[in-house]
Order: structure tokens, then sequence, then C-alpha cells
């Protein structure tokens, strides 16, 4: 359970609620959820997944980025710098954290729908699979925290929770249907739905134009470097700033609350994936839109969410309350 109140701004009303993050019963958050029998409910964790054997695929498609991240290296130019700091802002900031995170699996904020499509998409050109996908394992994360079922504990191995439950098992991501008791709110729109069954049709249109547009402007040479650059080493990078939210900020770091698992705040987690390593902060006020909740606490996905308020596009954005003198988790 979490505790929120609405930011106060022209663009919010000032409330106190009790929102509890959906689990696989809750009908009351979402009273249209869909049914999947039992035989068809998803087991996650390691005990639950290595008797399945290497997923050879996932494997291949991440030891294929990472080679190519060692290859950007001899290409580098400024302009293949700058071009993936932008991709890597529209697709770790704005599409995981801002959308992904904080708007779709916890519902701390609102945008109107074609702003909540765009960002959508610029998620899935991290490579970190559809909305329907992500934010299913997410909440499950959520329910099951540094417990049985949690999807990547380091309880289970640093290894495990850094990048290991994604190389064992069969692939979710173009399951939908059996997600869908999980996220009976994306299930229900038919977007969401597309994106999760194709959501690597922009990551492979973003490297087309990456390549067209690199031959366009400086040959082949700078084709292969802008593809490198903007794509392979890219997404490289922003996968493994999520996967220390998953490992790094469950290992090292303070507490602030004394929640059930154990998330801890960690600064360089912080840094590199835009507030997402306040990671003890979220576990304890997980609606809260805002991660950072000291001042010294840098939080660029929330300043985002605050941009887009400020120009009429975010609404009932949602923030942790609770006694700075004796700090304590929502519900507690």
């Amino acid at each position: 359970m979490a505790t929120v109140t609405a930011a106060p701004s022209p663009e919010t009303t000032t409330v106190n609620s009790t929102i509890a993050i959906p689990d696989i019963s809750d009908t009351a958050a979402y009273p249209k959820a869909v049914a999947v029998p039992a035989r068809e409910e998803i087991r996650m964790g390691r005990a639950a997944t290595m008797g399945e054997g290497i997923n050879w695929l996932t494997f291949g498609v991440i030891v294929a980025f990472h080679l190519g991240a060692l290859a950007a290296l001899f290409f580098f130019s400024w302009q293949r710098l700058v071009v993936m700091l932008v991709l890597y802002v529209l697709s770790i900031n704005v599409g995981i954290g801002m959308c992904y995170h904080r708007l779709l699996t916890h519902r701390g904020y609102q945008v109107p729908k074609w702003l909540e499509y765009f960002m959508a998409v610029c998620a899935t050109l991290s490579l970190e699979g559809g909305p329907i996908f992500w934010v299913a394992t997410h909440r499950v994360h959520h329910q099951n925290s540094d417990h049985d079922g949690d999807p990547h504990t380091p309880r289970e191995g640093g290894f495990w929770a850094h990048t290991g439950w994604l190389l064992w098992g069969n692939s979710l991501h173009q399951q939908t249907e059996v997600l869908a008791r999980y996220v009976p709110d994306l299930a229900r729109d038919r977007f969401h739905c597309w994106l999760s069954k194709y959501h690597w049709i922009p990551l492979v249109a973003c490297g087309v134009l990456l390549f067209g547009g690199g031959w366009l402007t400086g040959g082949p040479v700078n084709a292969v470097g802008m593809l490198l650059w903007g794509a392979f080493l890219r997404v490289t990078l922003g996968l493994h700033a999520t996967w220390f939210v998953n490992s790094a900020t469950h290992l090292w770091g303070s507490r602030r609350f004394e929640t059930r698992d154990d998330s801890r705040n960690n600064w360089w987690v912080a840094l590199v994936s835009g507030g997402e390593g306040w990671h003890n902060n979220h576990h304890a006020h997980p609606v809260s839109a805002r991660h950072g909740l000291a001042w010294y606490e840098v939080d660029p996905n929330y300043y985002g969410i605050w941009l887009l308020s400020k120009i009429g596009l975010a609404k009932k954005i949602k923030l942790a309350k609770f006694d700075r003198a004796n700090p304590k988790p929502a519900g507690a």
C-alpha cells in the first residue's frame, strides 16, 4: 500500500489516498480484469525458471549488442556521441523511467493518451520489451520483492538479479494473454497490446534510420558508426543502467525506510538511470512520481514529469508524504 498526496500545482488537486499496487486479484483498482486459468499462471524467480534452460535467442541478442558496443569504441566521433545521448534520454529517461515505470506500472501521474503512446514507443528503443511484459514483471517484483517469486532478487545471486533472470526460461514478451492478469489496465488497450507484440519494430526502424542517415551524411563508415553508437552501445549502456536498479540497489546503499525488502538508495545508480537509484524511497512509496525525496537526491525523471505538468501535459502527480523526523513506508 502506498499513501500519497497529489502535487500542489494548478494542474492537480490535493488528495490523500491509499493506493495498492495492482496484484493478481486486485479487481477493485481495475474492474475489468482479465481472468486467466490457474494453469496459465506465471511462475517467476530462479527456482521456477532455471529448469527450463537457457533462452538462446535472448542470450544471442544480448551478446550481439555487447559485441557491437565494443566495436563502437573504434568509431568515435562527437556527432555520434550526441546522437547516442539524445536517444539514451528518449529511451531510458522518457521511455523506461518516466513511462514504463512511473506512469504505466505505478500510475504516479497522468498524461494524454497520445503522449503515453509516444513515450511507450520511446521505451521500446531500450530493448527491454513491450509495455505489458515490462510492467507485469515489475508489478510482480513489488508484490514479492526479495521473497519467493521475485523475478530478480539478489538473494538468488547478484548475476541472477542483474542479467541471469533474463537468460533462463521461456520468453514472455509476446504472451500478453497470460500476463494480462498482472496488467489488466494495459491488456484492455489495443495499442499497448500491439506494441507488446511488435516491440522490436521501433528499434529496428531506428537502426535503419541511423544507418541510412549516417550514410547520407558521411558515407559507409559513418553509417556503421552511427548504428554502433546510436543503437548497439546506447542500448547496452541503457540495459545495464536498468539492470543495476534490479541488482545494485538491493545490495549497496543507504536505507531511509524500513521496508520488507532489501531496497537501498544508491547515488551512482540514480546517476545513470535518471533517479531510479533512489530505490528504497521508491519501495517505501511506490506510487510516488518523485523518487528523490531529499534536496540532494537528484531525480531527472521526476524533473521531466514536472516539466510536463508546467505545460499542461502531466496531471494528478502523486508525491510521497511522510514524517521526515520519523520516516516510515506508506501504509506503516
